[in-house]
């Protein structure tokens, strides 16, 4: 299982848990590489979580990464990894340089926080572990907080099944001109849940459903050995978050989901629960304060973008209540109006809206799971509700967004993955009253691969359309969400692909979406694109219930 947070601190202070878990390397000791059977960075390079002062910087040595066991090829001894950072690609000019020890209890990984750097300033950055040298990767910092800034542009995504299709939307994704990724969850899924891409082979070591620490270590590195998603991930930092897939199902806090029944015996699932975190950590660009303790790991935090912008990452999974109604989807029941019902927790909820209160940004966002918007599936009289997402904790989301009004928030942007579709849609203080006021805005990005091919249209959205007159658009492809933002305004482009089952697939803006400064709610900014022949897809059947 490797090394509990008890068992780091029995090694002393902070500084020698940083060295423990590749943030650091301290003393004159070095441990010598071994003699590299294959390319010990074969999972590529990654920064994230930036400061105006840093980044940090993760990488893995993997020389054999699919090896059963899950330990990438390497032998138990410990390896010393250096790092350098430059303003220049050719690395003339460095930055910053130290080393990290990369361990088996992380699965040699390393995650060094660079600390000293000029805001607002991109980097280039690589590893060194003997004689091996790693790709080059580029980052950059923030602006100073509070420091007066004219434009930001990111994109997000979520939701990349492996078995579903090929990553051809990195691809696009890398040749952005971005300041940042945003991943809002099912990075890896557990198992393969349909089989969808072409020419596939699935070695045995992936057909079972991830349960333990070797079957989510393998997990990453099927996603990570994608050359698509090493090339975005090496094109600029990225914030990360989790949604159900890296763990289970549609999990919920100390609940397991639809994955196997053994696993809902609580001790086995905290097990299978650390597992999963360890996991994550150990294959994401994150700090030391994100390190798991056991079955808990705190993912909320903030990211601030001079004055312009704060970013507050959400953790829908590990605090919520059970799932309404003991249902996904379920008709309009009283349990999910239950006061006592959260998905936030309360402290994360009190954390977020007093950043609401302390916050000077321009536009304030939402890194958020699960939709937040009312989206009721039925176009007749009944309901349809996701009792997985917002709709299953009303009231969390009437305190949230009754807050950011309360609060004078001017602008609250909600960024969404999860439902593998593309949707632009108002948020009203309370949905139960088809006048309350429009208070924020939300968009829902697709999946990168989820879902399969997808369509442009299907029954799926016509009858979200047709009963939610505050969600104004609606597209089932693949593909990632490309926002730019100023002082004035919020442009928000639906990046599609019209396939994922082979690769090579064609990119376009399938609608953009605006926001005005002070003016909540969205308006459509443009007709699409149809240029180089890539018109919207025709509507085919639809695909199989997909896991969400």
């Amino acid at each position: 299982m490797g090394l509990s947070r008890r068992e780091l601190l029995r090694y002393g202070t902070a500084g020698s848990v940083a060295v423990l878990v590749g943030a650091s390397a301290a003393g004159s000791g070095r441990f010598r590489a071994p003699r590299w059977p294959g390319d010990p960075f074969s999972l590529g390079v990654a920064s994230g979580d930036p400061t105006s002062d840093g980044v940090v910087l993760w990488t893995r040595l993997a020389p054999d990464p699919f090896a059963p066991d899950g330990l990438g090829g390497m032998p138990l001894a410990p390896v010393t990894v250096e790092y350098e950072v430059a303003h220049d690609e050719h690395f003339q000019q460095v930055a910053a340089r130290g080393s990290a020890v990369a361990t088996r209890a992380l699965a040699h990984t390393v995650h060094p926080e660079v600390y000293g750097l000029a805001p607002d300033r991109w980097y280039f950055y690589r590893f060194r572990a003997g004689s091996a040298i790693s790709p080059i990767g580029r980052t950059r910092t923030a602006p100073a907080p509070g420091r007066p800034t004219a434009r930001m542009r990111f994109a997000f995504a979520s939701c990349q099944s492996w078995t579903s299709g090929f990553y051809t939307a990195y691809e696009h994704m890398s040749a952005e001109d971005l300041d940042l990724v945003v991943h809002l969850g099912d990075y890896i899924y557990e198992r393969g849940w349909n089989r969808g891409r072409e020419g596939m082979t699935v070695e045995p070591q992936f057909r079972a459903e991830a349960v333990d620490l070797a079957g989510y270590r393998l997990r990453y590195a099927q996603a990570k050995a994608e050359q698509p998603l090493r090339a975005a991930h090496a094109a600029f930092p990225w914030l990360v978050t989790m949604d159900d897939h890296e763990v289970d199902n549609n999990w919920a806090a100390d609940a397991p989901g639809l994955g196997l029944d053994i696993y809902r015996i609580p001790a086995l699932f905290r097990r299978r629960r650390a597992a999963a975190f360890q996991a994550m950590y150990e294959h994401q660009p994150l700090r030391i304060e994100q390190l798991p303790a056991g079955p808990n790991m705190r993912l909320h935090r903030r990211y601030g973008f001079g004055d312009l912008a704060e970013i507050t990452m959400l953790d829908t999974r590990q605090y919520r209540s059970r799932q309404a109604c003991d249902g996904m989807n379920v008709a309009d029941c009283a349990d999910r109006l239950a006061t006592d019902r959260t998905i936030l927790g309360e402290r994360q909820r009190d954390w977020l809206l007093d950043g609401f209160s302390g916050s000077t940004a321009r536009w304030q966002i939402i890194g958020n799971q699960v939709a937040m918007s009312r989206s009721d599936y039925d176009p007749g009289p009944g309901t349809d509700l996701g009792a997985d997402a917002w709709d299953g904790y009303v009231a969390d989301r009437n305190t949230v967004l009754g807050a950011a009004a309360d609060r004078g928030v001017r602008n609250l942007v909600v960024i969404t993955g999860d439902r593998h579709h593309n949707y632009a849609a108002d948020l009203r203080r309370d949905f139960a009253d088809p006048e309350s006021p429009i208070v924020a805005s939300e968009f829902t990005g697709t999946s990168i691969t989820s879902g399969g091919d997808g369509a442009d249209i299907n029954a799926t959205g016509r009858n979200l359309l047709a009963a939610n007159p505050d969600m104004k658009f609606f597209n089932a492809q693949r593909g990632y969400v490309r926002v730019e933002l100023d002082q004035g305004s919020w442009r928000n482009d639906f990046r599609v692909v019209p396939y994922i089952r082979r690769p090579g697939a064609p990119i376009h803006t399938r609608a953009s979406f605006v926001v005005q400064d002070r003016m909540p709610g969205v308006t459509e900014a443009s007709r699409p694109d149809i240029s180089a022949g890539h018109a919207p897809e025709p509507d085919t059947a639809s695909l199989p219930p997909q896991p969400r």
